[in-house]
Order: C-alpha cells, then structure tokens, then sequence
C-alpha cells in the first residue's frame, strides 16, 4: 500500500489502523498478506486545515518589489510547513515579515514558486500577487527559469561536461528518498566541470526539470554523490571536505528569468556561503580560492 500509494509506511500503517483500509470490502490487520485477486480500498481523510503562523525569523531578501521577492535561502531552513515542519519555516518567515502572498495559492505555500532541498542554500523565487505566481509558474513549467547551482562531488567526471536524462520518482524500497525509476518522471540535469581538485569536482549544474532530489539523485546514478549528502551516499569524509554535519555543497547561486509583470530580464547571484567557502578552501588547498572574493565568478560559473 506504501509503495502504490506513495505514502510511508507509517503513514500507510496509521490508515490500516485508523480503519480507512479495506481489503475485498472486510477489514484486515497491516500483517495482513495479500494474494492475487485482492482488491484493496484506501480512503483518505480529508486533511485537516492548519492556520500557517507567523514568525519572527531573520531572511536575507536579495530582491523585492511589489510582485515578488528572491529570498537567498540559508542551508537547514524547510521551506514550507509540513507533517514534522510545521514552524521554523520560510513561509513562517515570510508571514512573520509581514509579506503580501497570493491568497489563491496553495495553503501551506503560499506565493512559493519553487523549493529548495532543506540543506540546500540559495535562491528562491516567491509570488506576492496571484498573476505573478501563476506567469512564474508557467514559465518554471515552460524552463523559461534558469536556474544554476554550484555543487561539489566526490571523485572526477570523465569528461568536463555531463548530461543526464534519467527519470526520477520515489524509491520503491525507502519512500523517503528518490532513485532512478523507470515509470518515473522525466528528469534531465546538464553538468560543466569547473575546477577538478584532488579530491573532487567543483560543478556547475543546470535544472532542465524540477524533481525532488533531482541533482543529488542524478550525481549519485553516475557514481559521483554530492559531498555531504548522507541520504545519497556522499556524507562521509566531512574532515576532508571541511563541512559541518547535515550540511551537503550544493547552493542555488544564480537565477536568470523574465519579471513577471514588466518582463525586464532578471539576473540574480548569490556567493557563496561561509560554510561552502570553508569546505572549498579545504579541497582547492594551496590554490588561492580562498583569497578571491568570488569564488565562483573567479572559476567562470557565470561565463
């Protein structure tokens, strides 16, 4: 029932429980083990409506006016509320600033055009009008938004640019990560190497689609996870990459997308971040990065 109904398995075990579950029209327990010719019937409750909170939380707005803003993201930070998260995210900031969001949006993301993985650190467009959310959204659906990270990896590519074009759904067997499924949905994400370091590449990659994971799940399909990511197989050797726990090197650094209303080209950058310098003075040791106030404009990220 979990993998079909792309739910987790407590989640699946709490509806069993709960008596939403059937199985040919009778009740069973979660032990029970269907055979061929079963027919199970799930029935969601409807979810229960929670009023989103406000929260005095400090963000780093990099642009605003009277349609949108762009938030430069930091790393731990959950975007919006959800079942485990239900304070301390951006939108809890985002209403604690007092920011004008479309009333017609989703509930629990209001004005969110598009999200960014919790350890991930960037930018991040938001709607403040309904018109303004559904062009950025139209446009996002259409690629008409590039978006550009900057991520380290373990090991070397073979070659200094990449494309992979592989779908991604959830992972049959952990429904909290995403893995290369091939009913999965069209995924595709172009990489150019950078700098190669002893220990790794330093990545410039480019979102054709959106899907959850989707950089870290393609760089761990090609044998080369984001430094950091416990979840995909990049977490260990945090002494050599100079990086904190939890935290993986991969930043949303630069956004390229028309205004919504006026239609005035959008050129956003966002450095990086002190932790992610620390963890490239680690691998590029000797090299004078670290002394270069742009690290990335230095390496040609934005050429």
């Amino acid at each position: 029932m979990a993998q079909h109904a792309e739910l987790s398995r407590s989640q699946a075990a709490t509806l069993i429980a709960n008596g939403n579950v059937t199985v040919n029209g009778g009740r069973e327990k979660a032990s029970y083990r269907p055979v061929i010719g079963d027919v199970i019937g799930v029935e969601f409750p409807e979810p229960v409506a929670r009023e989103l909170a406000g929260e005095s939380i400090p963000l780093t707005v990099v642009y605003e006016d009277e349609f949108l803003l762009v938030i430069d993201k930091p790393a731990g930070m959950v975007v919006h509320p959800a079942p485990g998260n239900w304070s301390g995210t951006l939108v809890n900031a985002l209403i604690g600033r007092g920011s004008e969001l479309p009333a017609s949006a989703d509930s629990d993301r209001p004005g969110i055009v598009h999200r960014l993985d919790k350890e991930t650190s960037g930018l991040l467009i938001v709607a403040k009008t309904d018109r303004a959310h559904r062009i950025l959204g139209s446009a996002l659906a259409a690629r008409r938004v590039h978006r550009r990270y900057a991520v380290m990896i373990w090991g070397h590519l073979a070659e200094d640019t990449l494309s992979v074009d592989r779908p991604v759904a959830r992972d049959p067997r952990d429904r909290k990560r995403m893995a290369i499924v091939s009913t999965g949905r069209q995924a595709k994400t172009d990489f150019v190497r950078l700098a190669r370091f002893e220990s790794g590449d330093l990545l410039r990659a480019h979102l054709h689609t959106g899907r959850t994971h989707q950089i870290r799940v393609h760089l761990a399909s090609v044998g080369h996870p984001v430094v950091g990511d416990d979840t995909y197989g990049g977490g260990g050797g945090r002494r050599i990459a100079g990086l904190p726990p939890r935290r993986h090197f991969l930043h949303a650094a630069w956004l390229v997308f028309a205004h919504p209303i006026t239609g005035a080209p959008m050129d956003i950058r966002s450095p990086l971040p002190e932790d992610l310098r620390r963890s490239l003075s680690a691998f590029a040791e000797g090299s004078g990065l670290a002394e270069v106030e742009d690290p990335l404009a230095a390496l040609g990220f934005y050429d």
